[in-house]
């Protein structure tokens, strides 16, 4: 279990870091609740925060950084709440165009585009083809996504691929599955971070953190720092991955 940590850690060295690391992104509501404040402070110090973390992932040298933005079950939340996420958001794609672009990284949404606003969506669109040729930090952001219907639009593009004739049942592998699913070309996450304390995965990526090592702090998401997210990476450093073997 992660605690609060000094300021002014070190950064470990490049060649030790995952290559890919993903966020879960939890606490906001009960960060501003806490301080007597609405819920929607919490998002907006969460964004500072992702902008912040975002920044050091491309200093440090990172491959690839995927944040868990809006989940698909994030929509049963009150209109308001999500009225102001979805406003949010869009702002969030258009004030950090300058920031992506300065820094080299290369901007991806993974999930469903079904019940985004148009202007929105516009946004994704503009960003994702403006940096598509950087070649810094891949900067994933997982908008109105849910792992196991990840896993059905997979399924259902294999069924298309062998209704066609184009593949057999037989000729179904891990492989095919992991290209047909939205991070197709993304290397699976080596780092899992989930921040307030919540020790479950919330239908984040299940097929892809099958070997992720797993880092969980009672840190609430809008005051994680760039010293927890660097612990985060010292921790790593020191596990032991075997992938189901055992060490040489």
């Amino acid at each position: 279990m992660a605690s609060e940590y000094p300021y002014q850690i070190e950064a470990p060295p490049r060649e030790r870091l995952p290559r890919h690391v993903a966020i879960i992104m939890d606490g906001n509501g009960r960060w501003a609740q806490e301080r007597g404040q609405q819920r929607v402070e919490g998002h907006l110090q969460g964004a500072s925060t992702v902008r912040e973390i975002v920044e050091e992932a491309s200093e440090l040298g990172l491959g690839y950084l995927t944040l868990y933005a809006f989940s698909s079950e994030n929509w049963k939340r009150p209109a308001a709440e999500l009225e102001f996420l979805m406003a949010l958001l869009q702002q969030y794609l258009v004030e950090e165009r300058p920031t992506i672009m300065n820094n080299n990284i290369r901007f991806r949404v993974i999930g469903r585009r079904d019940g985004l606003s148009p202007e929105v969506l516009q946004e994704i669109d503009n960003l994702s083809q403006a940096s598509e040729k950087n070649t810094g930090l891949t900067l994933i952001l997982a908008i109105n996504y849910g792992s196991r219907g990840e896993i059905v639009d997979a399924m259902q593009r294999i069924a298309c691929q062998v209704r066609a004739g184009e593949l057999s049942p037989e000729q179904i592998t891990e492989s095919t599955i992991a290209h047909a699913l939205y991070t197709n070309g993304i290397p699976d996450p080596d780092l899992l971070i989930r921040t307030a304390n919540e020790m479950r995965v919330s239908n984040f990526l299940l097929w892809q953190i099958s070997y992720a090592e797993f880092w969980v702090t009672p840190i609430h998401w809008p005051e994680f720092t760039r010293d927890h997210f660097r612990q985060a990476l010292w921790d790593y450093t020191k596990r032991d991955r075997r992938f189901g073997g055992l060490k040489n």
